[in-house]
């Protein structure tokens, strides 16, 4: 296969590991930023780039709230997120579970009730206008402590959105113990709430088992040194447990040191379950189908593979039953008549 991309271009994706604010597009970022002359952020989605350019994951986080800080009104949140599926359209993705943080646009000012409005509308209308599934994660931003974690279960359980299907955890790992949030993700739990917190992308192993325990991942954000330890991918594969992959993202925030190093080949041979995501985009300079291309290149994979790549996003999504065996069958079907096509 020589070059993977018009296949993936068509191909129906879901996507389970990509943040609200951090799939803002330049185009977007700069609109905000305007809105907000305040800010530092640059008005010119050129000088973005370099703005977006990250000496480690430290760096990449305090950006990252500078752009948080542009999303002031309940107009910037629909605003963000319809055009964060407007992008995803582009992509052919069918289903997406977006990371919301509401804590962090709360706390800014922005009305509980018009930040909850602001984001089912645009979902509803992604799905109208666009043929964009959305769900939403609600997560805690580590960095915030347990009081942002208080608030986050808070506004997930008693002003629960429609959209709402899990509950996560992100922001930095180091000297944010996993197990200090169990009480938040037990009442998310009880709540009917999903558990999917991000670990063991900068620290170690150790990360991953606490999110298991502590706090009953269903599935884990990153994930990348769960390769370090052989028990806990044995683990991980017995139980179904997916991982959700996001290369660019470990390379550019120095997780890991080049793209030749990703474990995902790793994590495949060992028979876990894992899906290609995008995390936060255009601060990357990629989209879920650049990842789905490099995936394909580490994993040295044919259509079919890539297909069954798009599947395994599918079994690991929150998508009831038979949503998933649709998608499923959509992909199926693009991939047979592709590859039934004359020349191929």
């Amino acid at each position: 296969m020589t070059d993977p991309h018009p296949f993936i271009a068509g191909l129906p994706k879901a996507e389970l590991h990509v943040h609200h604010v951090g799939s803002a597009s330049p185009r977007i970022v700069a609109e905000l930023a305007a809105r907000h002359p305040d800010s530092e952020v640059p008005t010119d989605p050129e000088a973005l780039a370099d703005y977006f350019t990250f000496t480690d994951f430290a760096h990449f986080i305090e950006v990252y709230l500078s752009v948080v800080d542009l999303v002031r009104t309940p107009e910037d949140v629909r605003l963000l997120t319809f055009e964060v599926a407007r992008d995803m359209a582009r992509q052919n993705i069918r289903y997406a579970e977006l990371t919301v943080t509401p804590y962090s646009s709360t706390r800014r000012g922005i009305p509980e009730a018009g930040f909850m409005e602001a984001i089912e509308d645009a979902r509803k209308a992604a799905e109208a206008e666009l043929g964009v599934v959305l769900r939403w994660c609600f997560d805690i931003p580590g960095e915030a402590g347990l009081r942002s974690a208080e608030e986050t279960v808070r506004l997930a359980v008693e002003h629960r959105p429609e959209g709402l299907v899990s509950f996560g955890l992100g922001g930095p790992e180091i000297g944010v113990d996993r197990p200090q949030f169990k009480p938040y993700f037990d009442r998310a739990i009880a709540a009917g709430l999903h558990s999917v917190p991000h670990a063991g992308e900068t620290t170690g192993p150790q990360t991953v088992w606490d999110a298991l325990t502590a706090l009953r991942a269903e599935r884990i954000g990153h994930g990348t040194s769960s390769v370090r330890d052989p028990k806990l991918l044995e683990h991980l594969a017995e139980h179904r447990i997916a991982l959700e992959v996001c290369p660019t993202s470990n390379i550019a925030t120095r997780a890991v040191a080049d793209i030749e190093q990703h474990p995902i080949r790793e994590m495949v041979e060992a028979g876990v379950l894992v899906t290609v995501n995008s995390d936060d985009p255009p601060m990357f300079g990629t989209d879920l189908n650049n990842e789905y291309a490099v995936a394909a290149r580490l994993l040295e994979l044919d259509e079919r593979g890539i297909a069954d790549l798009a599947k395994n996003a599918v079994e690991a999504s929150f998508l009831d039953p038979a949503g998933k065996r649709k998608l499923a069958e959509e992909i199926d079907t693009y991939t047979t008549n592709w590859l039934r096509a004359p020349g191929r």
